[in-house]
């Protein structure tokens, strides 16, 4: 009897070292499962370099967070050999993040559960005040009718707005398709709003392409990449973002890689930082619509009205095809440069950019070519964005951090 007491005690010291062992592995193993890359308890367990037993363990504290479902008996796969090891997939009912983002023409609040998953959204809403705390009430009231449909848990709030946010005030310097003042405190206006309407989480906000850049890392086009260029228009405007060695680079202040700022035609229009020519004004919706000599329609957004007029019309209108071709060519000398400075191993492009590149990727991956030093040779692959609302999506991932971090202590 002394015997059996005794294993029993030193096995459930066992177990206890083990999982006290595992914890600090529960943020490692969760950010493998939400980025797809351990869709197995066996691939997990070579993820964290921890022993089965330990693995096991980590899987099971995760599934009593309620963030994963751990299947213990999944089938085989057909003419598989042995044991099929127990799959690993995100908690269809697990917590979510509500998402925000404000661009200039209207406002979009969504729920994003693990895996950059979107649970729901609201209708894309069409008007923006000046006063950026009109707006971001809005649009949090929006995302908490969300979470009161849809019951689940909130871990915390992200926002996307297309401007430079300094870092650490969280100030939005450039806000200037918004009509907002410079150097609004939005993350704080933001984080005032979440906390009246009853969300106990942090809150965060970033710029929005930084997000896009986020969320295709870790879910999207740029899944694998070491060192990510995206870069993509908006509703108005180019934005960039660089990811290095896998995490986003901000710079010293959160204002690096304003690529929106590259000269792309010396003699070109006007823009908005007092000089001329810049990527910002050459290669987004407006410049395309001028370019084709196409009118905007106040009923629809400049990007939608752009990718419309190129998936209907290109490459049959002339004044469409000559339009696309010297977007392209300005886009393609922009990226060059960029490739030339960064050395990125992959580049993606979001907006508007993404449908100039399925309307003639030879077009622009020549351009990049002949003008990157290292030429056809050193060719950087360009890919189209994957995710749809990346922002979004990048967005809650700045609110899913916190629990990526630390599980147990965010959760609990």
């Amino acid at each position: 009897m002394t015997g059996k007491a005794g294993t029993g005690a030193t096995g459930a010291v066992t177990t206890r070292t083990r999982l006290d062992r595992g914890r600090g592995a529960l943020g490692p193993a969760l950010e493998l499962v939400h980025t797809g890359r351990a869709p197995t308890r066996a691939v997990l367990t070579a993820g964290l370099g921890v022993t089965r037993a330990t693995a096991g363990a980590v899987a099971g504290e995760l599934e009593a967070l309620g963030l994963i479902s751990v299947d213990a008996h999944p089938g085989a796969a057909a003419g598989a050999q042995g044991r099929p090891s127990h799959r690993l997939e995100i908690a269809g009912d697990g917590p979510v993040a509500l998402a925000a983002q404000v661009h200039a023409d209207g406002f979009r609040a969504a729920l994003v559960g693990l895996g950059g998953r979107i649970v729901a959204t609201t209708p894309g809403c069409e008007i923006i005040d000046a006063d950026p705390a009109k707006v971001l009430g809005s649009v949090v009231d929006a995302g908490v009718e969300l979470l009161r449909e849809s019951g689940r848990r909130c871990v915390g709030a992200g926002l996307a707005v297309p401007s430079a946010v300094a870092e650490p005030e969280g100030l939005a310097l450039n806000p200037l398709h918004l009509a907002w003042p410079a150097g609004a405190p939005v993350r704080e206006i933001f984080a005032r709003c979440v906390r009246a309407a009853g969300i106990t989480g942090p809150a965060f906000a970033a710029n929005d392409i930084n997000l896009a850049a986020l969320a295709e890392h870790r879910h999207g086009a740029g899944r694998g990449a070491r060192d990510l260029l995206c870069v993509a228009t908006g509703h108005r405007g180019v934005g960039g973002a660089l990811v290095l060695d896998g995490r986003l680079h901000t710079g010293s202040s959160g204002l690096a890689l304003e690529v929106g700022h590259l000269t792309v035609n010396p003699e070109g229009r006007p823009c908005h930082c007092g000089s001329r020519g810049c990527l910002d004004v050459e290669t987004d919706p407006e410049a395309f619509l001028a370019a084709a000599s196409l009118a905007t329609r106040p009923e629809s957004s400049p990007l939608h009205q752009a990718n419309d007029a190129i998936g209907d019309r290109y490459p049959a209108d002339p004044a469409v095809r000559t339009a696309v071709e010297a977007l392209i060519d300005r886009l393609g000398l922009g990226l060059a440069g960029l490739v030339n400075i960064l050395n990125p191993d992959r580049i993606v492009l979001g907006g508007l950019h993404r449908t100039l590149l399925d309307a003639d990727p030879e077009r622009l991956h020549a351009v990049v070519a002949d003008r990157s030093l290292w030429g056809r040779s050193g060719q950087v692959p360009v890919l189209a964005c994957t995710l749809d609302h990346s922002s979004l999506v990048g967005a809650a991932e700045l609110a899913w951090q916190p629990v990526l971090d630390d599980p147990l202590g965010a959760l609990t």
